[in-house]
Protein backbone atom coordinates (compact mmCIF):
# COMPACT_ATOMS: atom_id res chain seq x y z
CA UNK A 1 0.00 0.00 0.00
CA UNK A 2 2.10 2.68 -1.39
CA UNK A 3 0.41 5.35 0.09
CA UNK A 4 0.81 4.58 3.49
CA UNK A 5 4.51 4.36 3.52
CA UNK A 6 5.04 7.95 4.13
CA UNK A 7 3.53 6.96 7.97
CA UNK A 8 5.18 3.55 8.60
CA UNK A 9 8.88 3.78 9.45
CA UNK A 10 11.41 5.55 11.07
CA UNK A 11 12.49 9.02 9.92
CA UNK A 12 10.19 12.76 9.99
CA UNK A 13 8.87 14.38 7.43
CA UNK A 14 10.98 17.16 5.34
CA UNK A 15 8.96 19.81 3.56
CA UNK A 16 10.26 20.62 -0.31
CA UNK A 17 9.62 21.98 -3.80
CA UNK A 18 11.24 19.59 -6.93
CA UNK A 19 10.35 21.75 -9.66
CA UNK A 20 11.34 25.25 -9.84
CA UNK A 21 13.37 27.90 -12.33
CA UNK A 22 16.23 30.44 -12.38
CA UNK A 23 17.98 32.67 -14.33
CA UNK A 24 20.23 29.60 -15.81
CA UNK A 25 17.12 29.04 -18.34
CA UNK A 26 13.66 31.21 -17.96
CA UNK A 27 13.33 32.03 -14.83
CA UNK A 28 13.93 35.72 -13.11
CA UNK A 29 16.51 35.23 -10.62
CA UNK A 30 19.20 33.66 -9.78
CA UNK A 31 19.96 30.42 -8.37
CA UNK A 32 21.12 31.61 -5.08
CA UNK A 33 18.27 34.00 -4.79
CA UNK A 34 15.60 31.17 -5.79
CA UNK A 35 17.54 28.47 -2.60
CA UNK A 36 16.91 31.41 -0.40
CA UNK A 37 13.51 32.43 -1.02
CA UNK A 38 12.33 28.67 -0.39
CA UNK A 39 14.89 28.30 2.81
CA UNK A 40 13.07 31.72 4.24
CA UNK A 41 9.41 30.26 3.54
CA UNK A 42 10.66 27.05 5.90
CA UNK A 43 11.75 24.80 2.92
CA UNK A 44 14.02 21.55 3.70
CA UNK A 45 15.50 20.95 0.22
CA UNK A 46 14.45 22.37 -3.23
CA UNK A 47 15.60 20.59 -6.97
CA UNK A 48 16.07 23.95 -9.11
CA UNK A 49 15.23 22.59 -12.19
CA UNK A 50 16.04 24.30 -14.98
CA UNK A 51 14.92 23.13 -18.77
CA UNK A 52 17.53 21.11 -20.05
CA UNK A 53 17.83 22.36 -23.33
CA UNK A 54 20.70 23.67 -25.71
CA UNK A 55 19.73 27.43 -25.74
CA UNK A 56 20.46 27.64 -21.92
CA UNK A 57 23.22 25.33 -22.49
CA UNK A 58 21.92 22.20 -20.91
CA UNK A 59 21.91 23.63 -17.73
CA UNK A 60 22.15 21.04 -14.16
CA UNK A 61 22.69 23.83 -11.79
CA UNK A 62 25.49 23.02 -9.25
CA UNK A 63 23.55 24.37 -5.80
CA UNK A 64 25.82 22.79 -3.19
CA UNK A 65 27.06 26.54 -2.27
CA UNK A 66 23.80 27.42 -1.60
CA UNK A 67 22.90 24.78 1.23
CA UNK A 68 22.40 25.65 4.67
CA UNK A 69 21.77 24.65 8.10
CA UNK A 70 18.42 24.69 7.25
CA UNK A 71 17.86 23.91 3.59
CA UNK A 72 19.50 21.30 1.23
CA UNK A 73 19.75 21.07 -2.10
CA UNK A 74 19.11 18.20 -4.83
CA UNK A 75 20.68 18.21 -8.52
CA UNK A 76 18.40 18.16 -11.00
CA UNK A 77 16.03 19.90 -14.47
CA UNK A 78 13.19 19.97 -16.29
CA UNK A 79 14.19 17.42 -19.33
CA UNK A 80 13.25 17.75 -22.87
CA UNK A 81 12.46 15.91 -26.07
CA UNK A 82 10.38 15.28 -29.13
CA UNK A 83 7.72 14.94 -29.29
CA UNK A 84 4.19 14.34 -27.75
CA UNK A 85 0.99 13.79 -28.69
CA UNK A 86 0.05 17.38 -29.48
CA UNK A 87 3.53 17.51 -31.60
CA UNK A 88 5.31 19.71 -28.33
CA UNK A 89 8.39 18.97 -26.70
CA UNK A 90 7.91 16.31 -23.40
CA UNK A 91 8.43 18.20 -20.48
CA UNK A 92 9.74 15.97 -17.71
CA UNK A 93 10.81 16.31 -14.21
CA UNK A 94 14.18 15.09 -13.64
CA UNK A 95 15.40 14.92 -10.13
CA UNK A 96 18.33 13.43 -8.60
CA UNK A 97 21.10 14.04 -11.75
CA UNK A 98 24.29 13.74 -11.78
CA UNK A 99 26.22 17.80 -13.35
CA UNK A 100 27.54 15.98 -16.13
CA UNK A 101 24.35 14.24 -17.18
CA UNK A 102 24.96 14.58 -21.12
CA UNK A 103 22.92 16.46 -23.25
CA UNK A 104 20.32 15.59 -25.29
CA UNK A 105 21.54 13.01 -28.07
CA UNK A 106 20.71 13.14 -31.57
CA UNK A 107 17.64 11.52 -32.33
CA UNK A 108 17.03 10.81 -28.75
CA UNK A 109 13.15 10.60 -27.99
CA UNK A 110 11.62 10.97 -25.06
CA UNK A 111 11.10 7.67 -23.74
CA UNK A 112 15.29 6.87 -24.42
CA UNK A 113 15.78 10.23 -22.69
CA UNK A 114 13.79 9.59 -19.51
CA UNK A 115 15.23 5.98 -19.61
CA UNK A 116 18.76 7.71 -19.09
CA UNK A 117 17.54 10.18 -16.77
CA UNK A 118 16.04 6.95 -14.33
CA UNK A 119 19.62 5.11 -14.89
CA UNK A 120 21.54 8.09 -13.87
CA UNK A 121 19.45 8.28 -10.60
CA UNK A 122 16.63 10.58 -11.13
CA UNK A 123 13.06 10.48 -9.22
CA UNK A 124 11.41 11.26 -12.64
CA UNK A 125 7.96 13.11 -12.65
CA UNK A 126 5.72 13.83 -15.89
CA UNK A 127 5.57 17.29 -15.66
CA UNK A 128 2.06 19.56 -15.40
CA UNK A 129 0.00 16.95 -17.99
CA UNK A 130 -2.65 19.50 -17.42
CA UNK A 131 -0.65 22.22 -18.96
CA UNK A 132 0.31 20.00 -21.52
CA UNK A 133 -2.89 18.92 -22.46
CA UNK A 134 -1.20 14.99 -22.06
CA UNK A 135 -3.50 12.24 -23.49
CA UNK A 136 -3.81 8.86 -22.06
CA UNK A 137 -1.36 7.88 -24.94
CA UNK A 138 1.17 9.93 -23.94
CA UNK A 139 0.76 8.57 -20.45
CA UNK A 140 1.40 5.36 -21.35
CA UNK A 141 4.70 6.04 -22.95
CA UNK A 142 6.01 7.42 -19.24
CA UNK A 143 4.13 5.22 -17.35
CA UNK A 144 7.00 2.38 -17.24
CA UNK A 145 9.79 4.63 -16.53
CA UNK A 146 8.51 7.56 -14.31
CA UNK A 147 8.11 7.21 -10.84
CA UNK A 148 5.34 9.64 -10.31
CA UNK A 149 2.89 12.11 -11.90
CA UNK A 150 3.19 16.21 -11.26
CA UNK A 151 -0.96 16.13 -9.67
CA UNK A 152 -0.44 20.16 -8.68
CA UNK A 153 1.46 23.14 -10.21
CA UNK A 154 1.22 26.23 -8.64
CA UNK A 155 2.68 28.19 -11.93
CA UNK A 156 0.28 26.62 -14.26
CA UNK A 157 -2.58 27.23 -12.00
CA UNK A 158 -1.66 31.28 -11.85
CA UNK A 159 -0.84 31.36 -15.68
CA UNK A 160 -3.89 29.51 -17.08
CA UNK A 161 -5.67 27.08 -14.43
CA UNK A 162 -4.42 24.80 -15.31
CA UNK A 163 -2.32 23.40 -12.28
CA UNK A 164 -4.50 19.93 -11.71
CA UNK A 165 -2.71 16.96 -12.78
CA UNK A 166 -5.08 14.33 -11.19
CA UNK A 167 -6.58 13.33 -13.89
CA UNK A 168 -3.67 11.87 -16.06
CA UNK A 169 -2.41 10.08 -12.48
CA UNK A 170 -6.23 8.48 -12.19
CA UNK A 171 -6.38 7.39 -15.54
CA UNK A 172 -2.88 5.36 -15.46
CA UNK A 173 -3.88 4.03 -12.03
CA UNK A 174 -7.02 2.52 -13.51
CA UNK A 175 -5.09 0.97 -15.91
CA UNK A 176 -2.75 -0.65 -13.61
CA UNK A 177 0.57 1.56 -13.57
CA UNK A 178 1.63 1.82 -10.17
CA UNK A 179 2.57 6.08 -9.85
CA UNK A 180 2.56 8.13 -6.90
CA UNK A 181 1.53 11.76 -7.30
CA UNK A 182 3.59 15.06 -6.53
CA UNK A 183 2.60 18.54 -5.82
CA UNK A 184 5.20 21.54 -6.91
CA UNK A 185 5.60 24.97 -7.47
CA UNK A 186 7.50 25.53 -11.13
CA UNK A 187 8.22 28.90 -9.79
CA UNK A 188 9.13 31.07 -12.16
CA UNK A 189 9.41 34.46 -9.98
CA UNK A 190 7.80 36.09 -12.49
CA UNK A 191 4.38 36.16 -11.21
CA UNK A 192 3.55 34.87 -7.81
CA UNK A 193 3.59 31.10 -8.43
CA UNK A 194 5.63 29.99 -5.35
CA UNK A 195 4.74 28.56 -2.03
CA UNK A 196 1.45 27.36 -3.35
CA UNK A 197 2.26 22.97 -3.53
CA UNK A 198 5.26 21.09 -2.09
CA UNK A 199 6.04 17.34 -0.93
CA UNK A 200 6.03 16.21 2.85
CA UNK A 201 9.31 13.85 2.21
CA UNK A 202 9.34 10.79 5.62
CA UNK A 203 13.10 10.24 5.12
CA UNK A 204 16.00 9.13 7.85
CA UNK A 205 17.69 12.27 6.94
CA UNK A 206 17.57 15.95 5.36
CA UNK A 207 20.13 14.82 2.37
CA UNK A 208 19.72 14.30 -0.97
CA UNK A 209 20.47 10.61 -1.10
CA UNK A 210 18.04 9.95 1.73
CA UNK A 211 15.05 12.30 -0.29
CA UNK A 212 15.58 10.66 -3.51
CA UNK A 213 15.27 6.74 -2.24
CA UNK A 214 12.34 8.45 0.07
CA UNK A 215 10.70 9.82 -3.02
CA UNK A 216 11.23 7.05 -4.68
CA UNK A 217 9.99 4.24 -2.37
CA UNK A 218 6.86 6.39 -2.47
CA UNK A 219 7.20 8.01 1.58
CA UNK A 220 5.46 11.66 0.98
CA UNK A 221 2.39 13.09 0.33
CA UNK A 222 1.92 16.32 -1.14
CA UNK A 223 -0.26 19.27 0.07
CA UNK A 224 -0.80 23.19 -0.64
CA UNK A 225 -1.33 23.71 3.23
CA UNK A 226 -2.83 20.71 5.37
CA UNK A 227 -1.06 18.32 7.24
CA UNK A 228 -1.58 14.82 7.38
CA UNK A 229 -0.89 13.32 10.33
CA UNK A 230 -0.92 9.90 10.05
CA UNK A 231 -3.07 7.22 8.11
CA UNK A 232 -3.66 3.49 8.76
CA UNK A 233 -5.80 0.84 7.97
CA UNK A 234 -8.01 -1.10 10.89
CA UNK A 235 -9.96 -4.06 9.52
CA UNK A 236 -11.94 -2.66 6.43
CA UNK A 237 -11.37 1.35 7.36
CA UNK A 238 -8.99 3.50 6.68
CA UNK A 239 -8.03 5.99 10.17
CA UNK A 240 -6.81 9.40 8.84
CA UNK A 241 -5.91 12.24 11.36
CA UNK A 242 -5.03 15.77 10.24
CA UNK A 243 -4.71 19.45 10.69
CA UNK A 244 -8.40 21.33 10.56
CA UNK A 245 -10.31 20.07 7.47
CA UNK A 246 -13.60 20.43 6.24
CA UNK A 247 -13.96 16.91 3.49
CA UNK A 248 -12.14 13.73 3.92
CA UNK A 249 -11.61 11.81 0.48
CA UNK A 250 -11.20 8.50 -0.58
CA UNK A 251 -11.39 8.70 -4.52
CA UNK A 252 -10.51 5.89 -6.63
CA UNK A 253 -11.95 4.20 -10.04
CA UNK A 254 -14.65 5.96 -12.50
CA UNK A 255 -16.60 7.31 -9.78
CA UNK A 256 -16.19 5.68 -6.99
CA UNK A 257 -15.23 7.92 -4.07
CA UNK A 258 -16.22 7.96 0.01
CA UNK A 259 -16.46 11.40 2.06
CA UNK A 260 -16.95 12.50 5.47
CA UNK A 261 -17.63 16.48 6.24
CA UNK A 262 -17.54 18.56 8.95
CA UNK A 263 -16.37 22.17 10.41
CA UNK A 264 -13.28 21.44 12.29
CA UNK A 265 -12.93 17.58 11.40
CA UNK A 266 -9.14 16.18 12.89
CA UNK A 267 -10.42 12.56 12.30
CA UNK A 268 -11.85 10.64 10.06
CA UNK A 269 -12.91 7.10 9.28
CA UNK A 270 -13.91 5.90 5.47
CA UNK A 271 -14.50 2.67 4.65
CA UNK A 272 -12.45 0.87 2.06
CA UNK A 273 -15.28 -2.00 0.77
CA UNK A 274 -15.45 -0.13 -2.67
CA UNK A 275 -12.00 -0.02 -3.33
CA UNK A 276 -10.85 -3.55 -2.44
CA UNK A 277 -8.63 -5.06 -5.05
CA UNK A 278 -8.31 -2.11 -7.09
CA UNK A 279 -6.67 1.71 -5.57
CA UNK A 280 -7.91 4.85 -3.96
CA UNK A 281 -6.06 8.27 -2.77
CA UNK A 282 -7.15 10.34 -0.08
CA UNK A 283 -7.47 13.86 -0.27
CA UNK A 284 -8.11 16.48 2.70
CA UNK A 285 -9.61 19.41 2.41
CA UNK A 286 -9.59 22.51 4.60
CA UNK A 287 -12.06 25.20 5.08
CA UNK A 288 -9.76 27.72 2.70
CA UNK A 289 -10.33 24.71 -0.59
CA UNK A 290 -6.68 24.18 0.00
CA UNK A 291 -5.62 20.21 -0.16
CA UNK A 292 -3.49 17.27 0.81
CA UNK A 293 -2.91 14.14 -1.43
CA UNK A 294 -2.15 11.14 -0.22
CA UNK A 295 -0.08 8.67 -2.55
CA UNK A 296 -2.63 6.02 -4.05
CA UNK A 297 -3.50 3.10 -2.16
CA UNK A 298 -4.18 -0.66 -3.09
CA UNK A 299 -6.45 -2.14 -0.44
Amino acid sequence: MTGLTAFTGTGRFFRGNIHTHSDRSDGALPPQAVCRHYEEAGYDFLCLSDHFLERFGFPVTDTTGFRSNRLTTIFGAEIHAPENSHGEIWHLLACGLPLDFAPLGEGEDAVALARRAVAAGAFLGIAHPQWSSLSIEDGRQMAGIAHAVEIWNTGCDVECARGDGTTLLDALLSEGHRLTGYAADDAHFKLADYNGGWMMVRAEANEPEALLAAMKAGAYYSTQGPTILDVAVEADQLEVAMSPAVTVSLVGRGSRAECVTGRQLTRASLPLTRFVGDWCRLVVTDAAGKRAWSNPIWP
